[in-house]
């Protein structure tokens, strides 16, 4: 085949090589430097940002945010909204802090330094939060006329962490607590950078997962998250005369 060999190397798996032990190190430093269990957090925040922003497509954005809906509803604070930047609005954006319409976003992840039964049951109820928020959806116009309003697409939920708590990281405790969330609560994608990526589907409530080893980890999480997004297309398009409607209600 042109352009490969017996023996060559894989340059792909080189990169994302490359990619994970920096991340690796990043995340690996702040947990044992840094000594103050917010400092460390939000550096750790700050690191799976920056890896996301940097190498997501230009069309998703990646930022921490609150979630809110035409109905006036907010969701908790999420630590990573991924959200259209094409065709939606953000609501607000003054010192760091921003709102995201609920139609807007494609998946909300969750960043903890350890992967525990505490941390995904906390995870599951940040992506409840936005998950349980109203969606708009408005026809879309086009050259020859206008498509009907599209039916709302899923919100992926996620977390992200340096290691596992759990011996093995991803044995039947894990699976367990899973499958014990709620449909608004699940976790469908993740990452342990120390450990490996995960993906989750369910079927009547157990979860069917598929892990990858440690050293694919982040390849295995980007690539399955970028191939979720893909499945998802477009999200619905805001139906504009829904959020008027909240002026017209007392404050």
């Amino acid at each position: 085949m042109s352009g490969s060999s017996e023996g060559a190397k894989n340059r792909l798996n080189e990169v994302y090589a490359g990619l994970q032990a920096r991340l690796q190190g990043e995340l690996n430093s702040s947990r044992t430097v840094v000594d103050h269990a917010g400092a460390k957090g939000a550096e750790t925040e700050a690191n799976w940002l920056d890896m996301l922003q940097r190498h997501l497509p230009h069309r998703y954005q990646a930022e921490r945010a609150f979630v809110a809906d035409a109905q006036g509803h907010q969701s908790e604070q999420i630590d990573i909204v991924i959200y259209d930047r094409q065709y939606t609005p953000e609501l607000y954006n003054v010192a760091g802090q921003k709102v995201i319409p609920a139609e807007g976003v494609y998946a909300a992840l969750e960043v903890k330094q350890a992967l525990n039964k505490g941390n995904v049951e906390y995870a599951g109820g940040k992506v409840s939060s936005v998950r349980n928020l109203g969606r708009t959806s408005a026809p879309i116009v086009h050259a020859g006329g206008e498509h009907k309003p599209r039916p709302l697409t899923p919100i992926l939920g996620g977390i992200l962490a340096t290691a596992s708590d759990w011996n093995p990281p991803f044995g039947d405790p894990f699976t367990a607590t899973l499958g014990e969330r709620s449909p608004a609560q699940r976790l469908d994608i993740g990452c342990v950078v120390n450990a490996g990526g995960f993906e989750a589907l369910y079927d009547n409530g157990a979860a069917k997962i598929t892990i990858s080893p440690p050293a694919h980890a982040l390849a295995f999480f980007f690539l399955q998250l970028l191939h979720r997004l893909q499945r998802i297309g477009t999200v619905p398009a805001i139906d504009y005369d829904v959020y008027l409607t909240a002026f017209e209600r007392p404050i």
